[in-house]
């Protein structure tokens, strides 16, 4: 199965390259395609692409005013398709870092499984260690925990997560056009819960592969910055009015 990743630097110049790098350096056959969006204006970064090569077809968008995580990753799916779309559609953070190949490792994982609709690596973070990157509904209770310090890892061993960050994911294509991709009215926080939550609801499965593992560090931006708080304040206001979040508490009730 071919392959698209979808990636997204907002100045993240420096770790677009090492990424792009890594991707090279896979060989990865079933990768054909990177569409990278620059959110704002980096000229250094286009200047340093203009002269790189790389084993995959390297198509890169530029945005006249900034848009979000959600909009940004519909906007290279829908340029994929315009090009020629592949079977697999692979979303990537820019401070993702690979152990291996994940995306074979997560190819092989949906080739496996015809009803799963998204598979997703291990994640660990900048020490190594496992990250909380599978979580259960964010419920008011859970997250007043979370911020306290109470728990951290919320899905154990054998229980299936609720979702999964969207950190680094690969989606089927019609699982993407069926659910209509991300809801572009998160602008940042909570779309990969929506995401996760209507595509069960749509009857696909969220599956790990266990062979694929990325480092990811994970910015928490939402702790420091006020404006990224007000951000994950209006999108969990959303999340928990949504029509996809009442429905899932009422097929897990």
């Amino acid at each position: 199965m071919k392959i698209t990743a979808s990636l997204i630097s907002h100045g993240h110049g420096s770790d677009v390259l090492v990424l792009l790098g890594d991707l090279a350096a896979l060989k990865e056959p079933g990768l054909r395609r990177l569409i990278l969006t620059l959110n704002q204006p980096e000229p250094e970064l286009a200047a340093a692409l203009s002269t790189s090569q790389f084993p995959f077809e390297l198509v890169v968008s530029k945005n006249e005013t900034p848009q979000g995580f959600g909009a940004n990753h519909n906007h290279a799916f829908a340029r994929d398709a315009a090009l020629l779309p592949s079977d697999l559609f692979a979303v990537l953070n820019p401070d993702l870092r690979f152990r291996g190949n994940p995306l074979a490792a997560m190819a092989h994982r949906l080739s496996q499984l015809p009803a799963a609709g998204v598979s997703y690596p291990r994640q660990l973070d900048s020490t190594g260690k496992p990250s909380d990157s599978e979580r259960l509904l964010p419920t008011p209770a859970r997250l007043i925990a979370r911020y306290l310090g109470a728990t951290r890892q919320e899905v154990s061993a054998g229980t299936e997560p609720d979702w999964v960050n969207a950190a680094c994911l690969l989606v089927r294509r019609e699982t993407y056009e069926q659910i209509g991709g991300f809801d572009e009215r998160y602008h940042m926080y909570c779309e990969d819960v929506d995401f996760c939550l209507r595509l069960q609801l749509a009857g696909w499965g969220l599956v790990r592969a266990p062979d694929a593992v990325v480092e990811h560090a994970g910015q928490r931006a939402s702790h420091r910055n006020l404006r990224h708080l007000i951000w994950h304040v209006s999108s969990l206001c959303r999340l928990w009015g949504s029509s996809a979040y009442r429905d899932w508490k009422k097929s897990r009730a």
